[in-house]
């Protein structure tokens, strides 16, 4: 039998996708780097490519919710 996982199409919040069990890639290392350059950025991206759950997870990050 196949695994049927949940993709997380339109949800926006971090939290929900974690405790619902939700596919989700975590690109953390990413938002560190982001973070430790000091340089200022850009997100330019089009419709519905993840630029509200990015600022989602660097608030759960910033927020030290480590449960998720």
């Amino acid at each position: 039998m196949q695994d049927m996982r949940k993709l997380p199409i339109g949800i926006q919040s971090f939290e929900k996708i974690r405790e619902e069990g939700f596919v989700y890639v975590d690109k953390t290392e990413y938002i560190y780097r982001l973070i430790k350059s000091g340089a200022s950025y850009f997100l330019s991206c089009p419709r519905r490519f993840g630029k509200s759950l990015l600022l989602s997870v660097m608030r759960a990050y910033w927020e030290g919710k480590k449960e998720l």
